[in-house]
């Protein structure tokens, strides 16, 4: 029976095997390094696309090519926490627009933008606010929120860790 473990375990040549863990070991650390950012989501302004405790992935080479789209939703590294600590938000907002809410309708250079995926009703009201060169305008899609609890706003693209894969 001992000898039916070590053949599943280790099959039928040690070096092979301990080889290929060590080159598993070395892509896993890889592709979660530089290529997928695990992201565990803790509260609740992304629902209901996201749940609290959901745990998701960020693409951080998803803007390689080409810079984030309206609708996205990308992990966002906070400005003064370490590498660790990302929010989750959708980009509502490109570089040179302007960016406001009337009775909880996002606008876009004045004009109301239609945002399907939102489930929740909002009574947000915010003075427009200029994305510069190199910003996004970021929120989360639970606006039912009161505005005052709810983080949100510009982010430099060197901000954005990735777009969220699921």
């Amino acid at each position: 029976m001992a000898g039916i473990f070590k053949r599943l375990i280790v099959g039928g040549n040690l070096r092979r095997t301990l080889l290929r863990a060590g080159i598993l070991v070395v892509l896993t650390i890889f592709v979660f390094r530089f290529v997928l950012a695990p992201l565990r989501l803790d509260g609740t302004s992304m629902e209901p696309t996201f749940s609290h405790g959901q745990v998701s992935l960020a693409n951080r080479l998803a803007y390689i090519n080409h810079g984030p789209e309206r609708g996205d939703v990308v992990a966002v590294r906070m400005r003064s926490s370490g590498r660790s600590i990302f929010l989750l938000k959708r980009i509502v907002g490109l570089p040179g627009e302007s960016i406001g809410f009337e009775e909880g309708k996002v606008t876009v250079d004045g004009v109301r933008f239609d945002e399907g995926y939102l489930s929740y009703e909002s009574d947000w009201n915010r003075a427009p606010v200029q994305c510069e060169a190199n910003e996004y305008f970021v929120v989360g899609d639970n606006r039912s929120m009161l505005i005052e609890l709810h983080t949100f706003g510009r982010a430099t693209l060197s901000r954005i860790v990735g777009k969220v894969i699921f």
